[in-house]
């Protein structure tokens, strides 16, 4: 599976942006998908997932009730759309795949910038 993140950019803080993470090479059955961040000077933290067949979710506490993880079966994409901003959101946003029956996450997309301004 190779995994293609987009999406990013500079807002500010109270704006939204939508995330999108497109998955080549294989479908995606039984899979879990998610997406992580690394702001500077941070370690990777987990964000939010999604389970491809059911459609499955789970977030991080801090983004509750503003970020929604979605995916498209049809186009293999999955996205993140993030409201409510705030400054420290901002990071390195970076999409990885789970396959099933595996405990960790790869491959992993190549990360997409997202820079909230206050």
């Amino acid at each position: 599976v190779q995994l293609q993140a987009s999406g990013g950019g500079l807002v500010r803080a109270g704006d939204s942006l939508r995330l999108s993470c497109a998955a080549s090479g294989r479908t995606l059955t039984n899979y879990v998908m998610g997406w992580f961040r690394q702001a500077p000077g941070k370690e990777r933290e987990f964000v939010a997932s999604i389970t491809w067949n059911v459609g499955t979710t789970s977030y991080t506490d801090s983004v509750k009730g503003r970020f929604t993880i979605s995916r498209d079966r049809a186009k293999n994409t999955v996205y993140l759309q993030m409201n409510n901003l705030e400054p420290e959101d901002t990071a390195v946003y970076y999409c990885a795949a789970r396959p099933p029956m595996a405990r960790s996450y790869d491959p992993w997309g190549q990360g997409t910038l997202v820079t909230v301004s206050s």
